[in-house]
């Protein structure tokens, strides 16, 4: 499950990266709406989200970017990934419809918790989109029960106690943790956080569902741009590089099955 930062470092570079992540064996893609002050993350998804703020990337231009990708690819799952101020910004309401219209399948909001996501979760289930909700290695039984109810699509483990792409994840102890919450919960289980080589997403879908990889892929584009490669040569080493990943955790799960 890679992640991009919608509209980095522009828009026609980031919907050429994302029109090739099915062929590199993409499962499911998340989509990151940049936004100004993105607590959850690390150094560099917070470069993306400016990157992309910069060139003039909006909520509305990342929806016309689902609505392109999908002009090409309308069976791929795309979960955006973001924060609620863009949303509630732009109207909840308005939001969730016009997500759904442009081919959007589920919502992660990092910073919206179970307990008040209603707001969004209620306006989102009546246009068919799932809420994914996270849990996190300080997560205990009782709000994990919280957190599996009314949960859509998948569970998100956050596996390092931290922001995005600073640290790296045990493996044994993602392990345990992924067993507790499958105990819990009856959706899919994908590990994100901390995830950056196609060795380490091998360890992690060997018993995680799905394995989410960011920091490292925008990290990526970062170096192109630094390097001045054109958008083809930037999307050509991302789709090199999740390739690579998805090689990783699919003979992975192949064993598994």
């Amino acid at each position: 499950m890679p992640f991009i930062t919608a509209g980095d470092p522009d828009v026609a570079t980031s919907l050429e990266i994302l029109k090739r992540l099915p062929q590199s064996g993409a499962d499911v893609i998340e989509i990151g709406v940049p936004f100004s002050d993105p607590m959850a993350d690390g150094p560099a998804i917070q470069a993306s989200s400016l990157r992309a703020l910069n060139a003039g990337m909006t909520v509305e231009k990342t929806l016309a970017l689902v609505r392109d990708f999908r002009a090409v690819d309308d069976a791929t799952p795309i979960v955006l990934m973001g924060y609620l101020n863009p949303v509630h910004a732009f109207g909840i309401l308005r939001f969730t419809e016009a997500a759904a219209h442009a081919g959007v399948d589920g919502l992660i909001t990092v910073d919206l918790p179970p307990e008040e996501d209603s707001l969004l979760r209620e306006p989102a289930a009546r246009h068919g989109l799932d809420i994914v909700r996270l849990a996190t290695p300080t997560t205990d039984g009782g709000r994990l029960e919280t957190i599996a109810s009314g949960a859509g699509g998948f569970l998100y483990y956050v596996s390092v106690a931290g922001v995005t792409g600073t640290k790296s994840s045990v493996t044994q102890d993602v392990k345990k943790a992924v067993a507790r919450l499958k105990a819990r919960a009856n959706i899919p289980v994908a590990v994100g956080f901390g995830i950056r080589t196609p060795e380490q997403a091998r360890e992690i879908a060997a018993f995680a569902d799905g394995v989410a990889v960011g920091s490292a892929i925008v990290a990526r584009v970062a170096d192109g741009v630094d390097r001045g490669l054109a958008p083809a040569a930037i999307a050509d080493d991302i789709a090199g590089f999740c390739a690579r990943l998805a090689e990783a955790v699919h003979s992975a799960r192949r064993v598994v099955g």
